[in-house]
């Protein structure tokens, strides 16, 4: 039996069985929502504040269940876990969408945006929200966009020019955009689970990676890095997630009110992203073990130049419209 057939079987399954569940209004609806980072992080705080909200606002009505750090479902597993319904709700990083939708991979480009603000511009134009409901015809319906924050390179060396990085071994997350970025740096990309990125950094499996200051911080990376150069080249970000058979078989209410704390939650937890990340930073300061190599303007648009012909090797596959639409972000009307 195919996957494509094992995940019908389970759909068909799964909204029979929110059928029989919503019948009993007794019990609540029980949410699974599992991520792989920490509590700490921004990420972390969004599923526990979703959770409290939730609770809070539909007593009796829906029980959340927040499983972190990769401790009900890895990297490797939670889509095809959200896909035959054995979870609910994820959070996974924008480049985990390749296999879904190609123009997801606009949010890899490297250094697409200048800064945050861009990318809220983006997220929250027509184009930008165009993204959510992109996958509806593959079961997942997409509820918003959470930060995490810019992409800093860490490495066991001073990476100040893009030659610095030549002949490095990066972690990187299943993402063909970001194996072209590292190849583009001529440096050697190896695909690697977050939750295995410290020990792989420890041992010497790989030398360097990319990461917000937050999980830099909360994998305790910089004990194993000793240069971190701040280049915000790249988001980290997630697109918060749910099954669509799911999603649309809860009680108009339940989903409705779901909704407006979602809404509620991303705005806290973009809010809270920026300040997490430069008290992470800070922490990283502190603690003396990296030296954190600041990139001047020069600088950073060499880096940009040389990867910039990623943007053109994956132009056909994201769109040239969205693309442009990304970098008329950077300029605030």
């Amino acid at each position: 039996m195919n996957r494509l057939i094992q995940r019908l079987i389970a759909t068909s399954v799964l909204v029979g069985g929110l059928i029989m569940g919503f019948s009993h209004a007794d019990e609540p609806i029980v949410i699974k929502f599992s991520h792989v980072v920490a509590d700490t992080t921004p990420k972390g705080q969004g599923a526990l504040l979703f959770k409290k909200l939730a609770e809070e606002r539909l007593p009796g009505q829906v029980q959340v269940e927040v499983y972190p750090n990769s401790s009900l479902y890895g990297d490797g597993q939670e889509m095809d876990a959200l896909l035959v319904g054995d979870v609910h709700i994820l959070a996974p990083s924008l480049a985990k969408f390749e296999h879904f939708q190609k123009k997801i991979q606009l949010f890899d480009l490297p250094f697409l945006f200048d800064n945050m603000e861009a990318l809220d511009r983006f997220q929250q134009s027509e184009a930008g929200q165009s993204l959510l409901t992109s996958m509806e015809d593959k079961g997942i319906t997409g509820l918003g966009y959470w930060h995490n924050g810019l992409k800093q390179l860490s490495a066991n060396k001073a990476l100040q020019v893009p030659r610095d990085a030549r002949g490095l071994k990066f972690r990187v997350q299943n993402s063909a955009v970001l194996d072209e970025q590292f190849k583009a740096l001529r440096a050697n990309p190896r695909k690697m689970a977050f939750a295995e990125m410290y020990q792989g950094l420890q041992t010497g499996v790989v030398n360097g990676a990319e990461n917000p200051y937050t999980n830099i911080y909360s994998q305790k990376i910089h004990e194993v890095q000793s240069h971190i150069t701040e280049s915000n080249h790249g988001v980290l970000d997630y697109m918060l997630i749910t099954n669509t058979d799911f999603w649309n078989g809860l009680p108009e209410n339940v989903r409705n009110e779901l909704t407006d704390i979602i809404a509620e939650v991303t705005v806290e937890v973009n809010n809270q992203a920026a300040a997490l990340n430069e008290r992470d930073k800070q922490s990283i300061i502190d603690a003396g073990t990296t030296e954190i190599i600041y990139l001047t303007p020069e600088q950073r648009e060499a880096w940009r130049d040389a990867v910039r012909p990623v943007w053109e090797k994956f132009q056909d596959q994201v769109g040239a419209e969205l693309i442009e639409a990304a970098l008329q972000s950077n300029n605030p009307q």
